[in-house]
């Protein structure tokens, strides 16, 4: 299993050029369970990283581009009379699918947003008083561009709580932006074959959920997420669930280190992705000039690792 998960970096690194630490973050969610919010721009591949990983991982694939007349409706589902039979007939909506893309969230109504928080949280879309279980696996992966960009609007806390984690692209860097030209009439993304089935997705699920995991790595995740709140650099720390999108990280990517351990490195390399859109910094913190990746940073260098 440990080839196919190498197989599938190797396949979406075919098309998304010079992005490997977020393509292993995307991964690392997929393999733990997780949603994905991805902040950025438009036009750096971000609906592209989406598509290429529906295909590399046989996932069933659908797309909604959120605008302000998106309806609740258009993404859950509804009843229609059926004239024939005299009876209401249910109408599936787009998000019955393996994994959804939620194109620019942050420009749709509230409502439809909220919407979305039961499919995300539950796994189940409730219509009509009757609810449905969505097929597994089911991973959504938001785009939103930066706040302030025309028609945008802050994602409330509750729904930024609900993604495991908080990604962000970046301009290509030169060398990968002619690749990038080099293949774009070539529609690379078509050519991207399956190499993971649903049933071994589930199969490395499982495996990452009985993941051995000592009892210092579970004080060392609880002491982190405490010091966010202790630190003046935030006015707002990270949420109990904040450990648990830690945790079940550091687990997918010992799996995809080919570990049945998590280590302390493990945690390092998911602080920041799970932790940064579940903090805010302070009014000092805001002061001193520093990000909030900087801030947690500063967060780890004050929490003693444990020994691996």
């Amino acid at each position: 299993m440990q080839s196919k998960i190498n197989d599938v970096r190797s396949e979406v690194n075919k098309v998304i050029k010079g992005k490997d630490y977020v393509v292993e973050k995307v991964l690392a969610a997929v393999i733990a369970g997780g949603h994905i919010l991805m902040e950025d721009i438009p036009g750096v591949g971000k609906t592209t990283l989406a598509t290429t990983f529906a295909r590399a991982m046989s996932l069933d694939y659908k797309r909604v581009q959120f605008t302000p007349d998106v309806l609740p409706s258009d993404i859950l589902g509804f009843s229609m009379y059926n004239s024939a039979t005299k009876e209401f007939e249910y109408k599936q909506g787009t998000v019955f699918c393996n994994l959804f893309l939620a194109d620019e969230i942050n420009r749709t109504s509230p409502k439809t947003q909220s919407a979305l928080l039961e499919v995300m949280e539950e796994g189940t879309a409730t219509v009509d008083g009757v609810t449905r279980k969505l097929p597994e696996p089911f991973v959504v992966i938001a785009t939103e561009n930066p706040y302030g960009s025309s028609g945008t609007q802050m994602l409330p806390e509750s729904q930024l709580d609900r993604f495991m984690v908080c990604l962000s692209m970046g301009y290509p860097e030169h060398s990968d932006a002619v690749e990038i030209l080099k293949g774009n009439a070539s529609r690379p993304v078509e050519k991207v074959a399956p190499i993971i089935s649903l049933e071994e997705l589930v199969s490395l699920r499982e495996t990452a959920n009985n993941m051995f995991v000592h009892d210092e790595i579970y004080e060392y995740i609880v002491s982190i997420v405490e010091k966010t709140r202790e630190m003046e650099l935030f006015s707002m720390g990270a949420s109990p669930r904040g450990t648990i999108a830690m945790l079940k990280m550091a687990k997918a990517m010992a799996v995809i280190e080919g570990r049945d351990f998590v280590t302390a490195e493990d945690v390092q390399k998911v602080v920041v992705d799970t932790l940064g859109h579940r903090v805010k910094l302070s009014a000092r913190g805001k002061a001193q000039g520093i990000s909030v990746k900087q801030a947690l940073n500063m967060v780890l260098k004050n929490v003693i690792a444990p020994r691996n």
